[in-house]
């Protein structure tokens, strides 16, 4: 397979390239550095080549302080050594950002409430929790953790927790006690803060049998914290409002070295028990700042709407809206309610200028018919975010011609691995439907073929060959780092294999075509399932759709489609030959599948990805209990329906 020149949908002005905060960057590395940097390819050149040089220029633009005169001072991978001697802390840079002429945080309820936050409320109650942490014992290094919706109070125990030096960790309402138990249990913490409920698809979730089975669960619990939004009452709890009163407690921030861990994020858990992905200060302070402010040209004068949970590593990138200095968008609902096109209406009334989301839902409001340009004034929006999966071309143009053909798309791939993006948008780069504009600065993105060597044009692996700062600084529980090296170092040692799939195009940009562990391989042939995704999932009566392509114990290859259809509808044969044509002239005649089955759902991670892995061994004879936790799953009783789906 290989890449085709596809037109651009949106190209940068004269105006947008001089005005954008990367432009200034540039010229700022110009003056310091002997290396002529005429675009972002350059820049992008400069910053992979010169990894030193680049990251210093980042803390340098900033401004973070003092800092020592090595910025690398060991390149391997694992256990790159950054900024060694350095000492700060995240919530400093957030800090610094304090105004009063903007809000820090905007909070939405379905029913359209907004409650705003000045930057000096939240950082006087952070402070003020902050202060309640060190009075129960808190130190650097103990862990705090959150069983929260996406509320402002989620932002502010984060922000207080790591003032202290502390570390946070948080999982959303809509893991069970069990699920959640699976995740924060491993760190021992030391402090709970959970909600009583939340309200989603305009209905209550009560949540304090949830929150009691939680504590019960952590044994080391020195307090919990209930924030009351339901009403709820859990013994022996604090209250929220109480343990965050502003009382005039100062900030005292602790500093702590550049990789004391800041947060720990966890793996999907398809795969067994979630793995604790431990991220550090210095790294993610970097990171953020050069995603925010380069990447997406994000700053002071920014309403930063990303549709998320606790739960999933765009809250914490969310969140980095705060370090420089924009008013960030807390919302707990459905994006569906009370209508499919809620988070248009949403960012319209909060003159939101970027707002992010997936692609199942740019292509739910797809189908719905809706024209958001039309229906809504979304005259403030100047950037659309959109990550999860691979957006197709199809809804990339979609975007375009109802949302707006002035706003780019900005369509990143990353993952909590790094709590980034490896590949995206940048704000002087055209965007092209169905790519990433760019691979990120600072970020040694290639794609390797079979025998490890860099192809263009083509598909491979998803490598990166140099080392980023918010890499892990190690897995939770991992003491020899034997986890860690397996799940990116494995095959290629001292290369980071992310498991993607992807094509770097001779225009630099990026094509994403799923997880290279369940690539489709048909006759020697190998295609990308979002490929089939992108086809399928266009047409009109396709709500879902999952793709396997499973080795047979004969030696045979079974490939099976799964579709969803709209509630009352039957798969008849002239929808199978619908479907099988649209794959045939938009996709490959290859791949083709054996077999088009309805199914009532496909199953995926709390973060939204399809598990083609899980359910490929399902369909291999494996049980759902042998392949994964099913507390990571949506759905779980799909796991059921599909382990009785045998090959014919």
């Amino acid at each position: 397979m290989t890449s085709v020149t596809v037109a651009p949908q949106w190209v940068p002005t004269e105006q947008d390239i001089a005005q954008a905060r990367i432009t200034d960057f540039a010229r700022f590395v110009a003056a310091r550095h002997p290396v002529a940097l005429p675009d972002y390819r350059a820049l992008w050149q400069w910053s992979v080549d010169d990894l030193a040089g680049f990251w210093g220029a980042v803390w340098d633009y900033f401004a973070l302080g003092e800092r020592s005169a090595v910025v690398l001072a060991d390149t391997e991978m694992p256990g790159a050594r950054w900024f060694p001697g350095v000492r700060l802390n995240y919530v400093d840079q957030v800090i610094r950002q304090a105004r009063t002429d903007r809000p820090a945080i905007v909070s939405v309820d379905e029913g359209g409430a907004v409650t705003e936050l000045s930057w000096a409320e939240m950082l006087s109650r952070a402070a003020g929790f902050a202060r309640t942490l060190r009075e129960l014992g808190v130190r650097p290094g103990d862990r705090v953790v959150g069983y929260l919706p996406d509320i402002a109070e989620a932002v502010l125990a984060f922000l207080a927790t790591a003032s202290l030096g502390a570390v946070w960790s948080a999982c959303g309402q809509d893991y069970t006690a069990k699920a959640a138990l699976d995740r924060l249990g491993q760190l021992e913490p030391v402090v709970l803060v959970a909600a009583d409920g939340y309200r989603f698809g305009g209905k209550e979730h009560h949540k304090v049998a949830e929150v009691e089975a939680l504590r019960d669960g952590l044994p080391g619990l020195r307090a919990t914290v209930l924030v009351s939004r339901l009403g709820g009452v859990v013994d022996g709890a604090l209250d929220w409002a109480e343990a965050s009163a502003d009382d005039g407690a100062q900030w005292c921030t602790e500093q702590v070295a550049f990789d004391h861990p800041l947060w720990v994020l966890y793996s999907s858990g398809t795969t067994g028990l979630p793995k604790g992905i431990v991220h550090g200060h210095g790294g993610v302070l970097l990171e953020h700042l050069k995603a925010m402010a380069l990447q997406s040209d994000i700053g002071p004068d920014d309403t930063f709407f990303w549709y998320t949970s606790p739960s999933w590593m765009m809250w914490n990138f969310q969140a980095a809206g705060l370090l420089v200095g924009a008013t960030i968008v807390c919302y707990p609902g459905s994006p569906t309610a009370p209508n499919p096109d809620a988070l248009w209406d949403m960012a319209a009334r909060l003159r939101a200028t970027v707002l992010g989301t997936s692609p199942g839902y740019v292509l739910a409001c797809a189908k719905v018919g809706a024209v958001p340009q039309r229906d809504h004034d979304l005259s403030a929006l100047r950037l659309i975010g959109i990550t999860g999966s691979a957006l197709p071309a199809s809804s990339s143009i979609w975007l375009r011609d109802n949302v707006g053909a002035h706003i780019p798309v900005a369509s990143i791939s990353g993952g909590t691995d790094v709590v980034s993006a490896f590949a995206g948008g940048a704000p002087t780069v055209p965007v092209r439907p169905g790519e990433l504009s760019a691979p990120y600065l600072g970020v040694a993105l290639e794609a390797w073929d079979d025998q490890g060597r860099p192809v263009h044009g083509a598909v491979g692996e998803l490598v990166v060959t140099k080392p980023m700062p918010s890499m892990p600084i190690r897995f939770w529980n991992d003491p020899d780092g034997s986890r860690y090296r397996a799940a990116y170092f494995e095959d290629y040692p001292g290369v980071w294999r992310h498991g993607d799939w992807i094509t770097v195009t001779d225009q630099h940009s990026v094509i994403v075509h799923g997880r290279s562990d369940s690539t489709l391989n048909r006759h020697g042939i190998r295609m990308g399932s979002a490929d089939i995704y992108q086809a399928v999932e266009q047409l009109p009566d396709i709500v879902d759709s999952l793709v396997i392509g499973a080795e047979q114990p004969d030696g045979g290859y079974w490939m099976p489609l799964f579709v969803v259809l709209p509630t009352g509808a039957t798969l008849t044969d002239a929808m199978k030959s619908r479907i099988t044509a649209t794959i045939r002239t938009e996709v490959s005649p290859r791949h083709v599948p054996d077999e088009i089955i309805a199914a009532p759902g496909v199953p995926r991670t709390r973060t939204g990805k399809k598990l083609e892995v899980p359910i490929k061994r399902i369909l291999q004879g494996a049980t759902p209990s042998q392949v994964l936790d099913t507390s990571a799953v949506d759905h779980p009783a799909l796991l059921d329906w599909y382990a009785q789906v045998r090959r014919p």
